[in-house]
């Protein structure tokens, strides 16, 4: 039973049906063309130094040797189920880099049996009874955007089938409390679904991962994701009021309060969860006013180092900027355009639904000059006289709060490079990227390991390859470095190389005082590492949980703990 994709119909239906990608990043018609792929082959070779590589052609569905189902649904529930091809392509993988290898490939041993369209919670329990009684493997699955392996259906043998769960049917703003600035919300809903409710209302979540087009408030919430804001709310957590679930023993819902001294929080307990405790439903969310004035502005520094100091200073002076993205020479480079040589850049912004947002920016590029920051262009100010009305990731949404200059060419860059990345796979690139967070006091110390370590790899594994960093997010006490790897690869060992090099960089991160993710979430790529960094009394108590919650050991597999 396929099912019309949800964010292909846009906040407004005014827009003709997209169709999402089974194999890679997003709409299959904002896939980079062919021209686009042997232009950018040509300025890998200049890159390189070698011949330009020979784009590969991704393997058509009808020829990806899919596994006949092992499972059949109860008569009740075959309306809810589809063993549709497409369908269960698509719900095989998420679309980290390794995912897309794979699907380009067309190599899919472990699709998911069954995929599972619940249009309401009732249903959602439904087949979790079913599942549990029948022992069959459930994997909550939302936008399906997952790059740690979060949804993936190779759960091994001690299953007699995997069904995904797909939650995008339930997508409704079902109540919006004016008064508390709050909604609740179903956790199907796409980022664009999402927003387009709330618009009319002059209100927004305000989260806008990079994801965000293709993701879920279910997702977001279960793997504890970060938007693209720089500072202050930066986690799902901070703006989530209450959380429903269910779970194989029952279901589950908090109290709606804007914060509670009454023993450990029950959302704790569901917030990054990825679904191996039970199935978030739906959430009441703290809302935010439409902003109505932005500026932003491009700040360079002479090097990586000194603008970390500038962005210390920001994250410590309570001016808190909607965006405050570092990125060091490479990135600068590839990402907005700055000349070869020149040295890191500052992406800044601000925004304001109450008030004009100039003084802040004054202030702020103050904060800079002090660490030897200079601003080229004049910052960018609009005020759009009323409550944006701007819509989700296909305009200024407030991620970048501004457009012009280098900005700018990083905002277009930052929104298309999961398609860059699809293009650079079929031309036999690594590429892909991995993040953390530590405290000030270790970063330079970090981001010189791990630099070390992955260049060091780079050089030993593929002969060749590039490292850049950047900053994601800002806090008074840390910061959360993102480091992006571009390497060309020997064709048939591009899986193994990748996860030589990314073993390389977890381990140099734990070592240097780091997390093994600060927004990515755990899922199966990050659990040795997680078990390392995870203290062994939490796990203690985190498997007891699982064993309450999900006796039957049937929720996502393999992801946080084991059965």
């Amino acid at each position: 039973m396929p099912t019309a994709d949800p964010s292909a119909r846009g906040p407004s239906n005014a827009s003709p049906p997209r169709t999402r990608s089974w194999q890679g990043w997003g709409w299959e018609e904002a896939a980079a063309t062919d021209d686009q792929v042997t232009r950018l082959a040509a300025a890998l070779a200049g890159r390189f130094g070698t011949v330009p590589p020979t784009p590969a052609t991704p393997v058509a569905l009808a020829d990806v040797d899919l596994r006949v189902p092992r499972i059949s649904p109860p008569a009740s529930l075959g309306h809810l189920l589809s063993s549709e091809r497409r369908d269960r392509a698509a719900h095989t993988y998420g679309r980290s880099y390794r995912d897309t290898v794979r699907l380009q490939r067309g190599d899919l041993p472990h699709p998911p049996d069954l995929v599972a369209h619940p249009a309401d919670e009732a249903d959602v329990v439904s087949l979790l009874d079913w599942c549990g009684s029948a022992g069959i493997a459930v994997i909550p699955f939302g936008g399906g955007s997952s790059v740690v392996g979060g949804v993936e259906a190779d759960v091994g043998d001690a299953y007699p089938g995997v069904v995904s769960l797909d939650m995008t049917r339930l997508d409704r703003v079902v109540e919006i409390d004016r008064t508390s600035r709050a909604a609740r919300i179903q956790a199907g809903a796409l980022g664009p679904v999402l927003e387009g409710q709330l618009r009319p209302h002059g209100l927004t979540l305000r989260h806008y991962p990079q994801s965000f087009e293709f993701s879920t408030l279910g997702g977001w919430l279960a793997t504890r994701a970060g938007g693209h804001f720089a500072t202050v709310y930066t986690h799902i957590d901070d703006l989530c009021e209450s959380i429903r679930v269910v779970t194989p023993v029952g279901v589950t819902e908090s109290r709606r309060l804007p914060g509670s001294g009454a023993g450990p929080s029950p959302d704790r307990l569901f917030l990054g969860s990825e679904g191996a405790l039970g199935v978030i439903t739906e959430a009441w969310m703290r809302l935010q006013d439409r902003p109505r004035w932005k500026t932003s502005a491009g700040v360079e520094f002479r090097d990586l180092a000194s603008g970390a100091e500038a962005v210390r200073a920001l994250a410590q002076s309570g001016l808190f900027p909607v965006n405050c993205r570092l990125l060091d020479a490479g990135e600068a480079l590839l990402s907005a355009r700055l000349s070869p040589g020149a040295g890191a850049l500052l992406v800044l912004g601000f925004e304001s639904a109450d008030h004009p947002v100039d003084l802040p920016m004054v202030r702020a590029i103050e904060l800079c000059a002090d660490h030897g920051g200079t601003l080229p262009d004049p910052p960018a100010s609009t005020d759009s006289g009323e409550a944006s009305t701007d819509s989700g990731a296909t305009a200024a949404d407030g991620r970048d709060a501004g457009r012009g200059g280098a900005a700018g060419e990083w905002r277009n860059s930052f929104l298309r490079a999961p398609y860059t990345r699809d293009a650079l796979v079929r031309l036999g690139m690594i590429c892909e990227t991995f993040e953390t967070a530590c405290t000030w006091d270790r970063f330079p110390a970090l981001h010189a390991a791990v630099t070390t370590a992955v260049e060091d790899a780079l050089m030993r594994i593929c002969g060749a390859g590039w490292v850049t960093c950047r900053f994601t997010h800002a806090y008074p006490d840390g910061v959360a470095p993102y480091f992006s790897v571009l390497a060309p690869a020997r064709a048939g060992s591009e899986l193994a190389q990748w996860a030589e090099i990314k073993a390389a960089a977890s381990d140099a991160i734990l070592a240097a005082g780091g997390t093994i993710t600060h927004h990515h979430a755990v899922g199966r790529d990050h659990r040795p590492w997680y078990d390392v960094q995870r203290p062994d009394v939490f796990a203690t108590a985190l498997r007891a949980a699982k064993s309450a919650l999900d006796p039957a050991g049937v929720l996502n597999p393999g992801v946080l703990v084991d059965r």
